[in-house]
């Protein structure tokens, strides 16, 4: 069983299972409000779901893409988590989750996922089908664009607001049953942050 995070679009925490699946879920869509609402997802899936943390596996993290300020709570409070539980983290990236969550709604085919990188960006990824397990195939991206200059414009679209966090934590769970390398622990924020740290000391004027 595995706790899962991610903060990339709105905010959503899941307890999932291999066998049980989606043992609960929470989620919120106000993309101003993740470090408020966090805390209160996570305590509310894992009394849900009646899963004691020691039976928890591990912590998947979304590691994006998505932008700097709200990417780095989900993955601080995943990073926070699997410390103080002694689990490892499982880093996945939020977009194939996205992805396995259409596919396993019943879609074929090609599919765009988009969402939003504010600053009138957008991210993006491509994918081209399952493969035999059942896992997204991603044949471009994840990538960052104006909203006129996405490429893939062919391919259907589907633009989340939220990234499910039982999709991501069943992506892992897929992933690990079938021996799949998990993604990179980097957060894929595709640009610089908003705020950026001086490389040498503070200059102070007389």
């Amino acid at each position: 069983m595995l706790l899962a995070i991610d903060t990339s679009a709105g905010t959503s925490a899941a307890v999932v299972d291999r066998e049980g699946g989606i043992l609960s879920e929470r989620s919120q869509s106000d993309t101003m409000r993740h470090a408020e609402v966090i805390g209160e997802l996570i305590e509310a899936v894992l009394r849900e779901s009646g899963v004691p943390v020691a039976d928890l596996s591990g912590v998947v993290a979304g590691m994006g893409p998505g932008p700097f300020t709200g990417l780095r709570v989900g993955i601080a409070a995943a990073k926070a988590f699997a410390f103080g539980a002694g689990k490892p983290l499982v880093p996945a990236v939020s977009h194939d989750a996205v992805a396995f969550e259409r596919y396993r709604s019943g879609h074929t085919g090609g599919l765009l996922v988009v969402t939003d990188a504010r600053r009138r960006e957008r991210y993006w990824s491509a994918y081209v089908g399952v493969d035999e397990a059942g896992l997204p195939i991603r044949e471009d991206g994840p990538g960052l664009a104006k909203p006129d200059e996405i490429p893939h414009a062919a391919l259907p679209r589907f633009d989340a607001t939220v990234v499910s966090a039982g999709a991501l934590g069943m992506l892992a769970e897929l992933q690990f049953a079938n021996g799949r390398p998990f993604a990179a622990d980097e957060p894929l924020y595709l640009r610089s942050p908003d705020v950026t740290l001086s490389n040498g000391p503070k200059r102070v004027s007389a």
